[in-house]
């Protein structure tokens, strides 16, 4: 499949919840692990942030910076090799914002992944360690995650528990589907998925224009 293969792209999607937001990202894959760094500019705030994995696409560390009107704040969130999870961070300016950080560490045992908020890159990671873009034996059923997920702007970091399945693989006439439903957030999605595991189109968030 074509996660086999080194290959370096730049991805752009454009928001469909808020249409001025676009986020543009290179992701680097190569067998079992991805590298990327990216931006997200919106009409209140833009970010970037930079992604490396280790083997089995499990998070190593996530950097992100968010910069609005006259405040800006910085996050460093690693997962350790004992699975453990910490960050550091700092802020200025004035903003009603929750402090950016990891909130309680305790309940982000499990945790293989990072979810960046509205980033349609961080779904990559699940969907390649399940195999659900391709058309090789993925789970049959729903496959139960927990994610460190990043809120933005505020990058602050919380538990986020996540389900996976695949409907359609990834063919050279199709896109592949993927069921995803998030539980702190309380909604389910489609994502349509290109044959690498990328996402295409997020109903509801994002659409890939290029």
């Amino acid at each position: 499949m074509g996660n086999q293969l080194h290959t370096s792209l730049l991805h752009t999607w454009q928001g469909i919840d808020d249409p001025g937001r676009l986020d543009s990202a290179t992701i680097n894959l190569e067998p079992g692990r991805l590298s990327a760094h990216g931006t997200s500019r919106t009409d209140s705030y833009a970010l970037s942030w930079a992604l490396t994995t280790v083997d089995g696409w499990v998070t190593r560390r996530l950097t992100v910076t968010a910069h609005g009107h006259g405040w800006s704040r910085h996050l460093e969130l690693e997962r350790h090799d004992d699975g453990a999870w910490t960050s550091t961070s700092s802020s200025s300016g004035e903003c009603d914002l929750p402090a950016p950080g990891i909130e309680d560490a305790a309940l982000l045992a499990g945790a293989l992944d990072c979810d960046l908020g509205l980033c349609p890159v961080t779904n990559t990671m699940p969907i390649l360690r399940l195999n659900l873009h391709s058309e090789e034996l993925a789970p049959a059923d729903e496959t139960s995650m927990v994610m460190a997920w990043v809120e933005v702007p505020s990058l602050r970091v919380m538990r986020s528990g996540q389900m996976y399945s695949q409907l359609r693989a990834a063919t050279g006439d199709h896109n592949g589907v993927v069921l995803f439903s998030s539980d702190n957030h309380g909604f389910t999605a489609e994502l349509q998925v290109d044959q690498e595991g990328i996402v295409l189109e997020y109903p509801g968030l994002a659409t890939r224009i290029r």
